[in-house]
C-alpha cells in the first residue's frame, strides 16, 4: 500500500486488503449514513488510513479505547496494524456503531468492540491502557470526561493538528504532558502532532 513505506510500517497482503475493504464499506456506507465529509476513497487513504497508522508505533497497550471514534477512526485501522492488541470503538451515535460492527464482522476483526455510548457513561469492567481521540475534543475536555477510563498507569493520546499549546496551557495540574510528537503523514496538508499525557 502507498504511503505506508514512508511512515516505515510493513503491511502483510492481508492487512492491506482489510484497509483498503474499511475503506470501500466506508465509501459504500457514506451515501447513506453521511459517515465522513471525504466524499473520495483516494482521499479517504490519505486522511483517514494514513492518519491513523501514522499513530501505530507508539501506541504501547494492550486494551484501547478509542473515543468519539465516529466511524472507527483512528481504531480500525490500527486495529488491523496492531492484531494483538483489543480495540473498545466508542461512539455516541448508533448508525456508526452499527457501521462498524458490520465492518468487524465483514472484516474478521475480532480485537474490535464497538459500543454505543456516551464517554462520561461508560464503565468499563477494568481500566484501559490507552484512552485514544482524534478530532474528539479539546485535552481539557478530553481529560475531564475520560479521566475515569484509566487508572495511574494508564496514558492518554490525542492525535491533533497544529502544535496545540493553548489545549496544553489548560490542561489541569492533576496531569503531565508526557510528550508532543510531530508526525509526518505522507500527502496530508497541514501538521500533525501526537500527545501523550498520565495522570500525576
Amino acid at each position: 500500500m502507498q504511503g505506508s513505506e514512508s511512515l516505515s510500517l510493513t503491511l502483510s497482503e492481508q492487512q492491506a486488503e482489510k484497509l483498503v475493504g474499511y475503506v470501500e464499506r466506508i465509501d459504500k456506507w457514506n451515501k447513506a449514513y453521511n459517515l465522513t465529509s471525504v466524499r473520495e476513497p483516494e482521499q479517504m487513504m490519505v486522511k483517514h488510513i494514513l492518519d491513523s497508522i501514522a499513530v501505530a508505533p507508539f501506541i504501547d497497550g494492550k486494551t484501547i479505547i478509542d473515543v468519539g471514534t465516529g466511524p472507527g477512526l483512528p481504531g480500525i485501522p490500527l486495529s488491523v496494524m496492531l492484531p494483538d492488541s483489543s480495540f473498545t470503538l466508542l461512539d455516541s451515535l448508533g448508525k456508526r456503531v452499527r457501521f462498524m460492527k458490520q465492518c468487524a464482522f465483514e472484516l474478521g476483526l475480532n480485537n474490535v468492540t464497538p459500543v454505543h455510548s456516551r464517554v462520561e457513561d461508560h464503565k468499563p469492567d477494568q481500566p484501559y491502557d490507552i484512552v485514544l481521540s482524534r478530532a474528539f475534543a479539546s485535552l481539557k475536555d478530553m481529560l475531564h470526561w475520560c479521566e475515569h477510563l484509566v487508572d495511574s498507569s494508564g496514558v492518554f493520546v490525542a492525535l491533533k493538528g497544529q502544535f496545540p499549546q493553548s489545549e496544553i496551557d489548560e490542561v489541569s495540574d492533576h496531569f503531565r504532558i508526557e510528550s508532543v510528537k510531530a508526525l509526518s503523514v505522507p500527502d496530508l496538508e497541514g501538521e500533525r502532532h501526537l500527545v501523550n499525557i498520565r495522570k500525576v
